[in-house]
């Protein structure tokens, strides 16, 4: 059966984000526009078409990787239920780390930060700050309904995302190897979500 425009869209579009996760990876944040078009089997003007620029691009990847880690916030079943869905919320964090491809893209914008500050304002707003609005927010959902006691919800997301990350994620961009099984991460995602809750106990 036939795929209607709008799959045949997205799917060109999950293409050139994976395409530039690959090639940004191996080559840095220099990799053209026709290295992504080719990889993800694209025209150039394909790719130009869906994001304008470099920045733009790079601001898409990390808009999907934070769409990922926190879909366990958004779930129908997150706010009577904030233990497993901070629970669910640490695996997909945790997720980024044992994945090395997630951090290949990190590596370089770090590595080329003060060459190119846009694109790393991108990254950062587009990534790790609005994760952790997103978390802040489910925090003050949570204190309405009286389910936890949040006073500052910003910073208590800022621990939260601390306690789980610890030195995992500078392991990962230091291409160091995990010194955690997958069991044992989940095990510190149920850990943090159980001590979070204590801690901030109406």
């Amino acid at each position: 059966m036939p795929r209607v425009p709008g799959q045949i869209d997205v799917a060109k579009t999950e293409a050139i984000l994976d395409a530039a996760v690959e090639v940004i990876g191996q080559r840095g944040l220099a990799a053209p526009m026709a290295a992504i078009a080719r990889r993800a089997g694209v025209s150039k003007q394909t790719v130009y078409n869906h994001y304008g620029c470099k920045a733009e691009l790079i601001r898409a990847l990390m808009e999907r990787r934070v769409a990922l880690i926190t879909a366990p916030l958004r779930s129908p079943a997150a706010e009577k239920k904030p233990r497993e869905a901070l629970e669910a919320y640490a695996r997909s964090m945790l997720e980024t780390v044992i994945n090395a491809n997630s951090y290949s893209v990190m590596r370089v914008i770090i590595q080329g930060a003060d060459a190119m500050p846009d694109i790393a304002h991108e990254v950062f707003e587009a990534g790790p700050r609005q994760a952790r609005r997103q978390l802040a927010r489910f925090l003050e959902t949570e204190t309405r309904l009286g389910r936890l006691k949040v006073e500052n919800f910003d910073q208590a997301a800022e621990f939260f995302s601390g306690m789980v990350l610890g030195h995992s994620q500078l392991r990962a961009l230091l291409r160091l190897p995990s010194d955690k099984t997958r069991e044992e991460f989940d095990s510190l995602a149920g850990e943090a979500a159980e001590r979070f809750l204590r801690a901030y106990a109406p």
